[in-house]
Order: structure tokens, then C-alpha cells, then sequence
């Protein structure tokens, strides 16, 4: 079993929403990300006009999201330092948008809120890396769910709210709901290479290149659970980006069809690799030299 590509991350998401032009305000507005392109029926966003980190797609007969389905838990947006994550945070307050949470990772400080559908969100700075506390064994890291000093947080961008994310922030990681963790948490190490680096009650976290977590996995509110109906919003596409030329791409490839357990893995139109999750969720990698397309 190969790791998977170390200079692996996230290169989008694509969610459905009940309402196409309330949720352009919304991630627009309040959480700050520039509007890339929009059509009728869909928008692109992101921090970087070249490389749009977030699909929005509108559903055309919608029904209200279900809260004990599998599915999307949060999209978690990296932001590339604290005085950054306080800025987004002030922004999002100067909005009257309400926060959900807040909490010291360890690892990150987080604070967590809920696009108007109910989508989950975390905006996110990560702390350096060799403050990240470790295992007796060394394997992985350690996460932790402390208070999270918000005074000393806002106190990092004494300027006020900026109108839109600081360039350099991504997706970090995409926390999903699941059915069975040792069920998902084996298809994405097993099958995919991603390698484990933390474990909490009935959740998993695992990512490429020794970082805290790309993915995500929890069964707290939806052990045994089937994902929601295409009728709900939701997420509907994860998009992973694989460093330099095809090489780390056509290893992925060949290590899925080699798969005992078989993954219904195929080549897109574009020379990426598609494929779902046990639950249901769709991925895609492609590699950093591939055109960016509509996601």
C-alpha cells in the first residue's frame, strides 16, 4: 500500500443550495470570498480568481437538509495566519452572522458557523508545525477540544473586518458525516493512501504529507445513516489536487484498479481519476498541471 502523493490538497468543493442567490450573498458577503463567475444555475468563488475553491450549484426543486443523513459536516477554510482567521472572524461578526462554536484544537485555533442551508463551516489558522504535540509512538498527533481564547484571537487584527478572505486561504480539510469511521477511515488509507493521524470517539482524521487532517470522519449524529436525498443540499464534490506532473495521478490510478476490494474508480474526460466514497461522496483528483474546470 503507496502514501498517497505527500504535496496532495484541496483544490475545491461543489455544494448544492436551495437558493442560489442568497448563498452568492452569503459567501460572498459574510464569509468574504470573491465572486469568480456565475450562471444561472451555478457560481464559482475563491480567494484566487485563477484557481475558484468553491462550485455552487442551485437545486431546482428543493427539499430542507435532513441533520441525521451522512454527508457534509464542514468545509474547513485554511486561512494563513491568526491576524488573517481575525479578520474573516470580525467580518463575519460585523454581519450579524452567528457563530456555532469555537474551540483550541491544538493543532489550529477554529471557530465554526452554518451557511443559510445549514451547511457546516470552520474557518481556520493552523499553529506551526513543530508546536504540534505528538504521541508517545510519534504517529500521527494529537488533537484536543479546548476554550478557545477569542480575546487574544480578535486582538491579532486590531484594523477591523476586511471585505474579502486574505489571499492564500484554501480548503484546508472537508469534515464528513459517516456511516461506519473503521468503514470510511479504511477506504481512504487502504485504498487511497491517506494515512491516519488522530483518532477521537467515533471519528477519524487522516491526510497526505503528515499534516493534521485533509479529511475528516464522524459517525456522531449519523451512524448507520444513509446520505440525504439529491434533492438536498449538500456537498456534491471534492476535488483533491496531486503535486507536479501526471506520475503521482497515474500511480493513484493504478493502485485503485489494483483494489481487492474494488472501488468503481475511473479516468474523467480531463485525465483525472473519479470515484465515490462508501458513503456516497464523490471525489476527484487531478494533477497541478491540469486546467482548472468547472469542478
Amino acid at each position: 500500500m503507496s502514501a498517497i502523493d505527500p504535496a496532495l490538497r484541496i483544490r475545491s468543493v461543489h455544494l448544492a443550495v436551495s437558493d442560489l442567490p442568497r448563498s452568492v450573498d452569503f459567501y460572498e458577503r459574510v464569509l468574504g470570498l470573491p465572486l469568480i463567475s456565475s450562471e444561472p444555475d451555478g457560481a464559482r468563488l475563491g480567494p484566487d480568481r485563477e484557481r475558484p475553491a468553491l462550485m455552487l450549484s442551485d437545486i431546482a426543486a428543493p427539499t430542507p437538509l435532513p441533520p441525521g443523513n451522512t454527508g457534509l459536516y464542514h468545509v474547513a477554510w485554511l486561512h494563513p495566519s491568526r491576524a488573517a482567521l481575525a479578520a474573516s472572524m470580525r467580518r463575519v461578526l460585523g454581519q450579524r452572522w452567528p457563530f456555532d462554536g469555537a474551540a483550541d484544537h491544538g493543532v489550529s485555533e477554529a471557530v465554526y458557523l452554518t451557511d443559510p442551508d445549514g451547511l457546516g463551516i470552520e474557518l481556520y489558522a493552523d499553529r506551526p508545525r513543530e508546536r504540534w504535540q505528538r504521541p508517545a509512538d510519534g504517529h500521527g498527533v494529537k488533537m484536543v477540544t479546548l476554550p478557545l481564547d477569542l480575546e487574544d484571537l480578535l486582538a491579532q487584527d486590531p484594523g477591523g473586518p476586511a471585505p474579502v478572505m486574505q489571499s492564500g486561504t484554501t480548503v484546508g480539510h472537508v469534515h464528513l458525516k459517516v456511516s461506519d469511521v473503521p468503514r470510511a477511515s479504511a477506504f481512504y488509507s487502504d485504498a487511497l493512501g491517506f494515512e491516519e493521524q488522530a483518532q477521537l470517539p467515533s471519528a477519524a482524521f487522516l491526510s497526505a504529507g503528515g499534516y493534521h487532517h485533509h479529511v475528516g470522519l464522524n459517525s456522531w449524529q449519523s451512524e448507520g445513516a444513509t446520505p440525504a436525498p439529491d434533492s438536498a443540499p449538500g456537498l456534491r464534490l471534492i476535488e483533491f489536487e496531486l503535486g507536479g506532473a501526471d506520475e503521482a495521478l497515474d500511480a493513484l490510478g493504478h493502485q485503485l484498479e489494483t483494489a481487492s476490494a474494488g472501488t468503481g474508480a475511473s479516468r474523467n474526460e480531463g485525465g483525472g481519476v473519479s470515484l465515490h466514497d462508501p458513503d456516497g461522496v464523490p471525489l476527484s483528483f487531478v494533477s497541478s498541471d491540469a486546467d482548472h474546470g468547472d469542478g
